[in-house]
């Protein structure tokens, strides 16, 4: 009990501490609380008990302070007079204040009209603030318009369209603008397509230039590729040498295409000698960009990429078009090159600087036409071209021409594989070339051997033809080496061939086994074609002479050994050695064989004719009653031409010698035997064939001192043995041992045929006494008759068994 009185007390003094502290409007919960509990009235008490407390303290409070306000209430009516004159004081400042207030009401009145003026300036100035940028913009445009700087103007014209004028307002000169906007908009349209038909005929005139500049630098780009090369090639061999001694690119960069100059070539006189303008440099492809650009904006990009391509085509047929004359000289290839270079210089500039104007499926399209045109032009052009040096020069160009375009993507395999073509070509002109170069040595050659006077003359010519003997050698000076100029000159016309077709192959990306194969082949041409011809033209001309001809062989001998020079020396400039598989070989060796066998021949058929000129003076007296103890004049002349003549053979090489002496004596001895039997010859007397026999023993005199050396023993004079037993069957009359033995292997006359008796018999009969060969023996006349007609029966007699 005593506890929950504690607890009670307590909560009422927790109650009544919160009602003196919390604020009236919040009181109401506290005493619901009171009113809800059971001890309502010892709660009273206590509240009771707190009023009379505080009463307590304020009265306390109260009489402390009671003094003082007895002295503030002495003060307050002191004060009452001082109000008093300070509401008189306040009264007079009043009616001062409004007199001079009515002077502020009318500042503050005109103050007012200010800021509405200036409310008024404020809202002219936003309007204005917001129709000036229409008017710059629109004085912007016009100013474009003027310097033809078409593509901004349509952009500022879009943006006037789109932002400007919207915000601008309703006013008169927006809808006057807005009404423009499309007849502006069809004015850049057409401005920006004339200013492109104006670069396309600009470029059109100019491609020429634009090409020569992109193979310039093409061809620069080669030449420092190629001196790269070289450097690392000799750096190379110098590192190898000194080990053996110690025992161990194109940036191209496409125009603004917002760039404001005019359509056009640049001029580039100005420009430095040792730099050359990329093409990209002398054209302002701004034209082609800013139209595209306008067109892309009005939505009309079709419309113009098929008109560019169109256009495009048209230039192309008319670029791809050689002029007639183009094949007269090297300038006329060169400006139809610069203008394809140029045409495509500029598509592939547009092709990468340009987003779709063309695509690649389009250049190719392009460039297989120009492609095809350009070979058939090329095939056409080139087959009336005869000069080695232009056709040289050609391929050349071609190849530049090629690698230029090769460098800008384009596919050119199709050029090398007609270069290649047009070796055939070229090869046939050189033949031509080298042909009349052959036939002019022939004719300016003397066919003497080259006299030598000094030792650097002789290393001279040494250095020209790849000649060595040693037995020469040690012959002191003056000297002559064996062969003639025509040797060393056609040496060295052969290798310059070989340097020619060396030159064409160059640059053509062939192998070294390919390039060493064509120069062979080109080389075995001349060699079987032109030279051979050549030497068949020099053997077979009129008036050739026998020294000539031995001096011929002399020549082809000497070539003939060189052969194998031309070999090393075709390996040593192709690097590819001669013993390679598969390696055309030369085919000189049988070409100098087959001239001089051809030189040879005619030697043969050329002192045979000369044997039968000497015999065309033979003057016989055929009815003679008896021979002269002399060969005739003309056999003494032919056997002194045949001796100076073998003496000159002594320098041909082999049994060339051997061959013409036994040819040219077995041609005298049958010539002989035709002049004997000869129709024209009715009568034969005894003392002509006595004539007859002393001419035929000089001929044997002749075969038996051996003119020529290497017969072995009388070898010779089997060529005179037909005309010998024949001879000596009539002068010895030997008729019964000739028909005892005839067809017996040891006949005595086993040469002589029995026609050829029988003929010459016939001539020896003769009825007339005056001119009968017997008549010296005129007694015995008629039986020697007798025995003649008897002979001549028995003849016939044994022609017919054979025959039989």
């Amino acid at each position: 009990m005593e506890r929950f009185r504690a607890e009670t007390a307590a909560e009422n003094e927790r109650i009544l501490r919160e009602i003196e502290s919390t604020d009236t409007n919040c009181i109401g919960p506290t005493l619901r609380s009171v009113y809800d509990g059971q001890e309502h009235g010892l709660f009273m008490d206590k509240l009771e008990g707190r009023i009379r407390n505080h009463d307590r303290e304020i009265e306390k409070m109260c009489n402390h302070h009671f003094q003082g306000f007895v002295d503030s209430i002495t003060e307050l009516l002191k004060v009452r007079g001082e109000a008093q004159k300070l509401k008189c004081q306040v009264t007079e400042t009043n009616q001062k204040l409004q007199t001079d207030g009515k002077e502020v009401l009318t500042s503050m009145d005109e103050l007012r009209q200010c800021r509405l003026q200036q409310r008024n300036i404020a809202t002219t100035i936003d309007k204005l603030t917001h129709c000036l940028p229409v008017l710059e913009m629109y004085s912007k445009l016009q100013e474009q318009m003027r310097s033809k700087r078409y593509y901004p103007a349509l952009r500022t014209l879009e943006q006037l369209e789109e932002s400007c004028l919207p915000q601008a307002g309703s006013y008169r000169f927006c809808g006057i603008m807005s009404e423009n906007i499309p007849r502006l908009r069809t004015h850049i349209r057409d401005a920006s397509m004339s200013d492109l038909k104006d670069f396309l005929e600009s470029i059109r005139k100019h491609s020429d230039k634009i090409g020569e500049t992109a193979m310039k630098q093409a061809q620069v780009q080669i030449a420092r590729d190629n001196a790269v090369t070289s450097q690392q090639r000799s750096a190379s061999g110098r590192r190898i040498r000194k080990e053996a001694c110690s025992g161990t690119e194109v940036d191209r960069t496409g125009s603004n295409p917002f760039s404001e100059k005019d359509s056009g070539i640049m001029d580039v006189e100005d420009a430095e000698e040792d730099e050359i303008p990329g093409a990209h440099d002398l054209v302002d492809f701004s034209p082609v960009y800013r139209c595209l650009h306008i067109y892309t904006v009005l939505g009309a990009r079709d419309t113009f990429e098929n008109y560019y391509r169109k256009q495009r085509r048209k230039q192309a047929r008319l670029v791809l078009q050689p002029h007639s004359n183009m094949h007269e000289t090297l300038e006329g290839y060169r400006c139809y090159f610069n203008q394809i270079v140029g045409f495509f210089v500029v598509e592939d500039h547009i092709l990468h600087a340009t987003q779709g104007l063309v695509n690649r499926a389009y250049v190719e399209e392009l460039w297989e036409l120009a492609l095809s045109k350009t070979i058939a032009a090329l095939r056409t052009h080139s087959s009336y071209c005869t000069d080695p040096d232009l056709i040289l020069d050609l391929k050349n160009l071609i190849v530049l021409f090629a690698d230029t375009l090769q460098g800008y993507g384009f596919p050119v395999n199709q050029l090398f594989d007609m270069l290649l073509e047009m070796r055939d070509q070229y090869g046939e002109i050189l033949l031509k070339k080298w042909n009349q170069s052959f036939r002019q040595l022939l004719d300016q050659d003397n066919y003497s051997p080259i006299p030598v006077a000094s030792r650097d003359e002789y290393q001279r010519i040494a250095g020209q033809f790849p000649f060595q003997d040693p037995e020469l050698d040690k012959m002191p000076f003056p000297k002559k080496l064996p062969f003639s100029e025509f040797v060393p000159k056609v040496y060295s016309q052969l290798k310059e061939f070989i340097y020619a077709c060396l030159k064409y192959s160059e640059d053509l990306h062939l192998s070294s086994t390919e390039i060493d194969d064509m120069i062979r082949k080109s080389t075995n041409l001349l060699l079987t074609r032109t030279l051979s011809h050549c030497l068949q033209y020099a053997i077979k001309k009129k008036n050739v002479g026998l020294a000539e001809l031995v001096q011929i062989i002399i020549n082809t001998t000497h070539l003939e050994q060189s052969c194998h020079y031309l070999e090393e020396f075709i390996s040593n400039i192709t690097s590819v050695p001669p013993d390679t598989i598969n390696a055309t070989k030369l085919y000189g060796t049988s070409t100098f064989k087959d001239a001089r066998h051809a030189a040879e021949e005619e030697i043969y058929t050329n002192l045979n004719q000369k044997i039968d000129q000497f015999l065309q003076l033979a003057d016989y007296d055929w009815a003679a009653a008896q021979g002269g103890g002399q060969a005739s004049d003309y056999l003494s002349d032919l056997i002194a031409f045949l001796c100076s003549t073998f003496a000159v053979f002594t320098h041909l090489p082999g049994k060339v010698a051997q061959t013409a002496c036994m040819s040219a004596c077995k041609h005298l001895s049958t010539s002989l035997l035709q002049l004997l039997l000869e129709a024209d010859v009715r009568q034969v007397s005894m003392g002509a064939l006595q004539q007859f026999n002393v001419d035929v023993k000089e001929c044997e005199k002749f075969a038996r001192a051996g003119p020529v050396p290497g017969f072995q023993g009388d070898t010779l004079l089997l060529a005179f043995i037909d005309l010998r037993q024949l001879l000596d069957l009539f002068t010895q009359w030997d008729w019964s041992t000739y028909l005892a033995d005839y067809g017996l292997p040891t006949c005595k006359y086993l040469r002589v045929n029995p026609h050829t008796a029988l003929a010459l018999l016939e001539k020896m009969k003769d009825t007339s006494r005056k001119n009968n060969m017997f008549a010296q023996f005129r007694k015995n006349e008629r039986d020697k008759q007798k025995l003649i007609d008897t002979v001549v029966k028995q003849l016939r007699n044994l022609i017919a068994t054979n025959q039989a």
